[in-house]
Formats: structure tokens, C-alpha cells, sequence
């Protein structure tokens, strides 16, 4: 089975986060899912539940929502993680007023080390229109950056548009 990095992007409902979890389980390791986002209300609260309902009880879950290397560096070549999701991760940066550039090098410096193979999911935010006001601006700029520098190292990448797969780079396992 292949190890490395896959990429799974899409926009906000796309069926990104479904097509990524199907996509880890083809692995046949042990799974991880490692989340980045807090739960600050009901509506989060409830997608967490959605998500966990629908992956199952094979699946660990580790919660980690700024410096997921930690968790990357304690995975073994048998196991597979599921990072769900860089576009949260960035966003919890931006809010914590973090070195966007520091952070964003020391997440690709861990998936670069880790021996697990892993799948990101991440949002395509640019293809809507130009946000209204600065941090809008800023966040999608910021996302656009990471999706590149995402892409550029994964082994894999697929965009997911309606729920269905479109493979930009690599092969699927």
C-alpha cells in the first residue's frame, strides 16, 4: 500500500472530509483521526458528532487544534492518520495571533517527517469572490498559500467537487 502524503481538497460541503476517511481505510493500518477544530457551539458540536458517527469505533482520535507535528511524530509506518482538517488548523492560528508562516513550516516539516502515511483535508476557499474586509483577505490568502505548499509536497492530491473525486496529482491507492 502506498505511504505518503495525499491531499483531499474541496470546498465548504464538497463530501471532502467522507471521500478522505473512505480514502484512509483503504490503507488496512491502524487509523487516527487527528482533528484540529474546537468545539465552541452547538452547530460545531454537532458536525463533530456527525463525523465521529460516521467513521466508527476502529478509528482513534487524537484532538489537536494548533500544533498537530507532536501526534504526526509518535505514528509508526503501520499507521495511517486522517488531519481533519488544515483549513481549521489555519484558522485557529489566525485567531491565537500566531507566525502564520512559522506555523505552516513546522506542519509540513512533521508531515514531511512522519513515517505514517496521512491524508489532509483542507478547503479550497479561492475560487468565490473577494472577501469584504482585512482578516477575511488575510485567511484567504493564507489558505491559498498553505493549499499550495500542501499540494507541492503531497504524493497525492484530489480535489473533491460534489462529492466526487478529480485526481490532480499521483494515483490513488
Amino acid at each position: 500500500m502506498q505511504t505518503g502524503v495525499t491531499v483531499v481538497l474541496g470546498g465548504a460541503a464538497s463530501g471532502k472530509s467522507a471521500f478522505a476517511e473512505e480514502l484512509t481505510l483503504r490503507h488496512d493500518r491502524r487509523m487516527t483521526y487527528l482533528a484540529t477544530s474546537r468545539v465552541l457551539d452547538e452547530e460545531m458540536r454537532k458536525k463533530v458528532a456527525d463525523h465521529a458517527a460516521r467513521r466508527g469505533a476502529e478509528w482513534s482520535l487524537v484532538e489537536e487544534p494548533m500544533e498537530p507535528g507532536a501526534v504526526l511524530a509518535g505514528l509508526g509506518a503501520g499507521e495511517v492518520v486522517l488531519l481533519d482538517c488544515a483549513t481549521m488548523w489555519l484558522s485557529n492560528h489566525l485567531m491565537a495571533g500566531s507566525d502564520l508562516g512559522a506555523a505552516q513550516a513546522r506542519l509540513l516539516t512533521s508531515l514531511e517527517a512522519t513515517e505514517a502515511a496521512v491524508v489532509v483535508v483542507t478547503n479550497e476557499v479561492g475560487a468565490g469572490i473577494v472577501p469584504d474586509n482585512p482578516l477575511a483577505r488575510r485567511f484567504r490568502d493564507a489558505q491559498g498559500r498553505l493549499n499550495i505548499a500542501l499540494a507541492a509536497q503531497a504524493d497525492r492530491v484530489v480535489q473533491v467537487v460534489a462529492g466526487l473525486p478529480n485526481v490532480l496529482k499521483g494515483a490513488l491507492p
